[in-house]
Formats: C-alpha cells, structure tokens, sequence
C-alpha cells in the first residue's frame, strides 16, 4: 500500500467508523431544528444557504465574517432567516454554542483546513466548499480532525448528490454503453468576477486583513488581494482548484478511477494584467492507466453555454452537464435526460440526511481527497513547468 492509498484507506475508515455513531439524538434538541452557522458570508456562502433554505429541518443561527459589511449584505439576502443569528468576526465563538450543530465554511481556500480542523474538533458536522484542500500537504491535518471527531463532513462536490448524475453512473457507465473511455473533455469558462480592473482603496476599518491572511504570507493590504483572492496563488489555486476540483471529480466518478498517473498544464494570464499570480486561462492533461482527462478553462468571456464533461468511448459519447446529459451511441439515435434539480439543494439535503437519518454523505472525506489529486498534480506541473508525476506529492 502506497502513502496515497493510505491516506485513502484512512478517510474511509474515519467515514464508516463516525457513520455508526451518528444519530439525530446526537443534535441538540433532537425534536428542533439543526442550528447552522456560516462562516464566511460572501458569494459561495450565498448559493449554498439558497440551498440549505428550501429545507425546513435547517435554521441559520450564527454568522462569522472578517468583514462586517459582508455579514450585512448576506442578512439583506436572507432576512427573515437570519433575524436572530448571532454576529461576530471570530468563528470560534459559534463554536462553543451548543445551539450550532453543524457550520457552512465558505472562506477563501487557503483557510478550509484551518477552520475544518477546529470545527470538527468542536464536533460540529460540517460542509466544507471545494476545494478540500489547499496544499497537498494540508491532507493529514484534516484526516487526523476527521479520525477524532464524530461530526458529519461533506465536501462541496455537489454534483454527487445529482439524480441525473447517478443516473448516468447507473444506466450509461455501468452498463458499458460507451464502450471503451479513452477521452475525457471538461470544458468550463467565462467567469465576470474574476476579470474586474479594482481600483486601490484604503482597507477598511472594521476588515480584519490579519485574519483573512490566517497562515498565508503577510503582506500589507490591497483591495484587488481581498476582492479577487482566487486570482492569487497565496490564497486560491485558480481554475485548476475552482473548475477541475468539480469536472475530475465527475469523471474518476464515472469511471471508477480516482489515480491519476501524470499531469501536463499550461497557461498563462493572457489579458488580466497587473500582479495576479494564477493564470486566466488554462489548459491540462491528467492521465490516468488508461485514458486522458483534457482540461480547458478561461475566466475570460470564451463562448461555454454548458459547461460539460464529454466522455468519448469506442462506443459512443456521452455529454454530461449540470442540466442532464445526451448520450450519443456510434450507431443509433442519441437520447436526452434534462434535469432542473437544485443541485445545492440535494447535496445541502444530502447533507441534513447524513445528520438526521444517519446516512452517507454522498461527498466525504475520501471524494474531497480523490478530487483533489488531479488538481494537485496539475499545479505542480503548472508552477514546475514540467510533467508530474504521482511521486511529486509528497
């Protein structure tokens, strides 16, 4: 057994071992409501608890953002739900309430092990946004919270929890109706967030800039660094966390491979300027025993009306999206599936079902590592500028 497929092994175990001692008595006040805190009130914070809110088993109860102004603008959206939330700048504080049963932590990427590790530590079942990792090297710190915490966590991979998604998994791949995969295309672009000109203000008062740096390197504040953490490498691996985390995800899923051999990647920042440091634009290889995963994505406006993962097999393809899939057999008629499912929705309710029913989650500890190895691998050859291996994560 490698180092790798221990750590795998060792996630597993955490899951199984933990599953056996969760019970919905194990949430305070087993007849109410599950207490959630959010950390982190921006964008994705936003999406999820859109999620969480169809779900009359959820109640938001505290918030905990470095920026009181970001806590205000996610009360303006959810206002009746969170009227009676506690407020503060330091998360720990919702961690010693026994009304918080489980968090949302939505922070910028460099801080997910960080706060996972004491949020599991305090018990508290937690969702955590993709990526799961932002170092390679992050990974036994979060296995060692997991290994001693009977708290629920699932990882933001929310195509998991997609009917359609399991679907295909059941009636397209298990079935070998595509033959033999030698080709995987994901393709995701056109992000308007990410390619702002920021102009230079003074920070803030009330923004704690110490804390949003956490274990990062200290540097002096700068608007553009807070606005658009992900175009830096300090605090978010770019395209290659954001958008390959999900598509390798789905595709190890669909085939059942989740070890990558190698990785080519290139790219550059072909229109932003200024001093980001993760590339706009993205190009990667992933090749796994027996087939390619080719990687594109740009956050600049390249036409993507679906974003997609195309499988192409010796027997057909298959094109996979967040809205269904079509299925296109070398000989024969294709054949559509649409979906309008919320997929926040079912992987929050996934989420509520492992706390309350004691069910799986359908994104644990080991999907968040296996989707994180591609990713990984990819950087390494993106900052390396040379192909990697399995045997440079260490």
């Amino acid at each position: 057994m490698n180092r790798r497929e221990f750590l795998y092994a060792g996630a597993a175990a955490v899951a199984a071992r933990s599953m056996d001692a969760r019970t919905y008595a194990a949430v305070d006040g087993a007849n109410d409501r599950v207490g959630l805190g959010v950390i982190g009130c921006g964008r994705r914070a936003t999406d999820v608890c859109r999620g969480f809110q169809q779900d009359p088993r959820i109640q938001i109860r505290a918030l905990a953002d470095i920026y009181d102004k970001q806590i205000a603008d996610f009360q303006g959206r959810f206002k009746d739900a969170t009227a009676q939330a506690a407020v503060s700048v330091e998360y720990q504080a919702m961690l010693e309430r026994k009304d918080i049963d489980a968090v949302l932590i939505a922070t910028p990427d460099h801080l997910h092990v960080e706060i996972a590790k004491d949020t599991l530590g305090a018990n508290k079942h937690t969702y955590l946004e993709k990526p799961t990792l932002h170092r390679w090297h992050e990974r036994e710190t979060l296995i060692e919270a997991a290994k001693e915490s009977t708290a629920v966590l699932q990882c933001g991979m929310q195509q998991r929890s997609g009917a359609h998604y399991k679907r295909a998994k059941e009636e397209v791949f298990a079935t070998g109706q595509l033959g033999d995969i030698v080709f995987v295309r994901a393709v995701w672009s056109n992000f308007p967030w990410q390619r702002r000109v920021i102009p230079s203000e003074p920070k803030p008062p009330e923004l704690r800039w110490d804390l949003f740096l956490g274990p990062a390197p200290k540097v002096p504040y700068e608007t553009s660094r807070y606005s658009s953490w992900r175009s830096y490498h300090d605090y978010g691996n770019g395209l290659l966390a954001d958008i390959l985390t999900h598509w390798a995800d789905v595709a190890q899923w669909m085939l059942d491979d989740d070890q990558p051999v190698s990785a080519a990647a290139l790219g550059g920042d072909f229109q932003l300027r200024g001093d980001l440091t993760n590339p706009d634009t993205v190009s990667a290889i992933v090749k796994y025993k027996n087939w390619n995963l080719n990687f594109e994505s740009s956050v600049l406006s390249i036409r993507d009306v679906d974003p997609s993962v195309f499988f192409e097999g010796t027997k057909g393809s298959l094109n996979l999206t967040r809205k269904g899939y079509t299925l296109t057999p070398n000989d024969g008629a294709p054949t559509e599936v649409t979906s309008a499912e919320s997929l926040e929705c079912a992987h929050t309710g996934n989420f509520l079902d492992a706390i309350v029913k004691s069910e799986k989650p359908n994104a644990p500890l080991e999907i968040g590592l296996a989707a994180s190895v591609p990713v990984m691998l990819a950087l390494e050859s993106y900052w390396s500028n040379k192909i990697a291996v399995s045997a440079d994560l260490v």
